[in-house]
């Protein structure tokens, strides 16, 4: 988890963003395929690079592309054409969350095989029930699990469903417009 929040993999979801709106840029003939080729295979970043240049723009997104362009070459004009930095922005921190989420919703299957396995381990382990914070009726300790089961698989379909509503690209161009670059490479966009 903690890798997904590096300074590092930040700037790989914006070169990741930067390539896909390319990508669908090509499809779309806005650009030649083969400049999204050279793309493709030269883009890079430096992160302490990019502070460098930040240092001296005082602008994320500008050090950002200008680093990478430093790597790319002519074919480097095509990248960020039509966008705004909350394009970008948006976009990849939306990829952090969905890889983020990813790995709580992966260690929370692991979490609901291990009670699962334990509640049916112990349907038979009789315990004292509990009941305003005094003995209570007997219950097994497997009927206790499986009420944290039931409440783990609710809580695991409340990520699901987060994962969904959050995994939304932004790209519309500066101030949301679409003056500058058009709905259908959004939605080429989330299918690449």
């Amino acid at each position: 988890m903690g890798e997904l929040w590096t300074e590092t993999y930040k700037l790989k979801t914006w070169l990741q963003v930067e390539i896909a709106v390319c990508e669908a840029q090509a499809e779309l003939g806005y650009i030649p395929a083969e400049a999204v080729a050279e793309i493709k295979a030269k883009a890079n970043f430096d992160p302490k690079r990019v502070l460098e240049i930040e240092a001296e723009v005082r602008h994320d997104m500008i050090a950002f592309l200008t680093n990478v362009n430093e790597y790319v070459g002519d074919a480097g004009r095509y990248i960020h054409l039509g966008l705004t930095s909350s394009d970008v922005l948006d976009t990849a921190l939306a990829l952090q969350l969905v890889a983020s989420l990813d790995v709580l919703l992966q260690r929370l299957e692991e979490l609901v095989a291990t009670i699962r396995t334990q509640a049916q381990q112990h349907r038979y382990t009789v315990m004292i029930g509990r009941s305003h914070g005094i003995h209570a009726e007997p219950i097994t300790f497997g009927f206790k699990l499986a009420g944290w089961l039931a409440e783990v698989l609710r809580s695991q379909n409340r990520l699901t469903c987060l994962r969904q509503d959050i995994a939304v690209g932004k790209i519309s161009g500066a101030v949301g417009t679409y003056a500058n670059i058009e709905p259908r490479e959004k939605k080429l966009l989330v299918k690449n």
